[in-house]
């Protein structure tokens, strides 16, 4: 539940060596490299090596053949196999050519047999009209053109007083008529505009002869050959594949590899003779990553810590148990914490599966909503769906408390009455006094959670050494004193009858806090060591500070109050399965009753469920990440090939 260390190295060494170094860099899979230039100070002869990554034309080419042949490619292991970069481009190379050129043939087999159809098609217009297409074609002095014409068109030919205009209609359909008119050919031009005005579409006929139906059987002999010839080269391309797939799976995975270390050298810069190469590595493979440096003649490191290196932004790793390693996601959302910052995904993991189960309270819907998650994940492998399943338990559990099974209210009445001895259900939610009760824990909870985010932004603070914010910030230690009394003495004068908000009382746990934070600028800079602590204009930092002041203490009664929605859902789905049951009631009768429940509450799951998610996580993000996160931290990338984990 922390943010794992991570160490700076920077290594040095000679350019004969740099390959060997990227090589171990990129195969440890514990480096990320970064910006030597933010690492020093004088880099006036650091020189970037600005080179094209070799690899990235033919992974490219490889990948973009791969597709067009429908082959996935995928990661394989690479023990036992250890071929130079030139071999592996060579047969990257061969491979492309090969799959491309099987892929070329089945492109222009397909391309033939849509031709040849097409054509098919087309002459199938015509047959049965006696046409002779050998003896059209030696025409010498009148042009032939084939298309159709609308049904419509017909009769203005008729009605045309040109003896040039004149359709033979072959075959029709529901809308059109087939044909051709002829047309002398001085007289052309005339005889298209008038038929273009008909609306007539012109067809490109084939360049065939004979009659149409001896075209048609030579065209089904040619697509018949063709199709044979497609099956041909389907079978070609997927005998080459299962004979290659293993060893091109190697070369590929080598490929990447290739290339992805090769990227390491974007960061390398030249000094003279030798190189700089600056990185992250986890602070636990340390003596991993230095006893293999060792190995490589003429290379040198130096080592610092992150909380040495600040300034560079350390990259962050998160450490936490598998249950609140779900929550990452929402972290990953906000931003993930700044290296010396508090990891807030404990706090997300805790706060939003138990707000969640409060409003979300009910055991059957909960059960649906887990069940729903886990799908979810297993099938989509959907992060929301693994962080459901743990929300819907903790529905089932409340649900349990609640006494609500899929609405049903009273079903769990022999239960509580054996494990509690209650007459009834342990908790009548809509009886005023329950209401009270969750009104008043709402509250409560707020002011715990409220509490619990000022003190982990003191941590915070004190980490940054920002001492503005823990010490006089409206979430540091003057806020929390002011917050803490102000409650306690609220609830003891109110409901406990203990008179403690005494002069005493007033002015050092609640007026002295306010004095603080409204001085907490200057005393910020003088608890900072800083010369010049005061404000620059007295007059205009009292009146900012006093409206700055009072709209800190309005967002304290405003933030307590927004945990009120954890109690008000609670409130809001059993009147919503209220509604449910009394529409089942007005329709009546068996069947009727059971369809409208089932469509209720599956309608008042899928919109409970969101409205609930989305309200919890504003809670988290605004209520409690807004008083001591951050979240500007940069992940932890190190250098690797994409391949699966059982790889490494």
């Amino acid at each position: 539940m922390s943010v794992k260390p991570v160490k700076a190295i920077s290594i040095i060494g000679l350019m004969p060596e740099l390959h060997k170094v990227i090589q171990f860099c990129g195969k440890s899979r514990v480096f990320q490299p970064d910006d030597a230039m933010s690492f020093y100070s004088n880099t006036r002869n650091f020189v970037p090596l600005n080179e094209k990554n070799p690899y990235s034309a033919p992974l490219q080419s490889l990948r973009s053949a791969a597709d067009m042949a429908g082959f996935e490619l995928n990661f394989t292991g690479l023990k036992d196999f250890d071929a130079e970069a030139d071999e592996v481009v060579e047969y990257v190379e061969f491979l492309i050519q090969k799959i491309e050129k099987m892929v070329n043939n089945r492109l222009r087999c397909k391309q033939e047999r849509e031709s040849c159809m097409r054509k098919i098609e087309q002459v199938g217009h015509f047959t049965g009209s006696g046409l002779d297409f050998t003896e059209i074609n030696k025409c010498r002095y009148i042009v032939p053109t084939f298309g159709r014409l609308p049904k419509e068109s017909m009769d203005k030919i008729s009605r045309l007083d040109n003896p040039y205009v004149l359709f033979f209609p072959c075959t029709n359909d529901e809308t059109h008529y087939w044909g051709a008119y002829f047309a002398p050919i001085e007289k052309c031009h005339e005889v298209d505009r008038i038929f273009s005005s008909l609306y007539f579409e012109r067809m490109d006929v084939p360049d065939i002869s004979g009659t149409p139906e001896e075209c048609i059987e030579t065209l089904k002999k040619q697509l018949s050959g063709l199709e044979a010839e497609s099956e041909s080269l389907e079978k070609k391309i997927s005998d080459f594949w299962n004979k290659e797939k293993d060893k091109c799976m190697k070369y590929y995975t080598k490929l990447e590899e290739l290339y992805t270390f090769h990227a390491i050298r974007r960061y390398v810069y030249k000094y003279h003779k030798s190189f700089i190469l600056t990185g992250w590595i986890p602070a636990d493979k340390e003596k991993y990553f230095t006893e293999n440096l060792d190995k490589i003649s003429s290379v040198e490191y130096s080592i610092s810590d992150g909380k040495e290196e600040l300034k560079n932004s350390p990259p962050v790793i998160l450490k936490n148990p598998p249950f609140i390693r779900l929550y990452e996601f929402y972290v990953n959302m906000y931003g993930l914490p700044n290296y010396n910052e508090v990891d807030p995904t404990a706090i997300v993991a805790l706060t939003y599966t138990l707000f969640f189960g409060i409003m979300f309270g009910d055991m059957g819907q909960g059960f649906v909503v887990a069940l729903v998650g886990f799908l979810m994940w297993k099938l989509k492998k959907m992060e929301i769906g693994r962080i459901l399943v743990p929300c819907g338990i903790s529905g089932m559990i409340f649900g349990f408390l609640y006494g609500s099974v899929f609405g049903f209210e009273h079903v769990l009445d022999p239960v509580h009455h054996a494990l509690f001895g209650t007459e009834g259900k342990l908790m009548e939610v809509m009886e005023s006094e329950t209401i009270n009760m969750i009104i008043y824990g709402s509250v409560a909870l707020g002011i715990v959670t409220i509490m619990i985010s000022m003190i982990l932004n003191l941590i915070s603070s004190l980490r940054r050494r920002d001492y503005e914010n823990a010490f006089f910030g409206p979430n540091s230690i003057s806020g929390f004193v002011f917050y803490a009394s102000l409650v306690g003495g609220l609830i003891c004068t109110m409901f406990l009858g203990i008179p403690i908000m005494n002069p005493i009382y007033i002015t050092g746990l609640i007026i002295i806090p306010l004095i603080l934070m409204f001085m907490r600028e200057p005393l910020g800079r003088l608890c900072s060591g800083k010369k010049k602590w005061q404000p620059e204009k007295w007059g205009e930092y009292c009146t900012q500070s006093f409206f700055e002041l009072f709209e800190m203490c309005l967002s304290y009664v405003t933030n307590t109050m927004s945990f009120l929605r954890v109690g008000a859902y609670i409130l809001v789905h059993a009147g919503m399965m209220m509604v449910v049951f009394t529409l089942a009631e007005m329709v009546g009768g068996a069947v009727g009753y059971t369809i409208v429940v089932i469509i209720g509450n599956g309608v008042v799951m899928a919109l409970e469920a969101l409205l609930v998610a989305i309200q919890v996580l504003r809670l988290d993000y605004y209520e409690i990440f807004s008083r001591f996160y951050i979240g500007e931290g940069r992940q932890f990338n190190p250098i690797r090939a994409r391949r699966t984990e059982n790889n490494k």
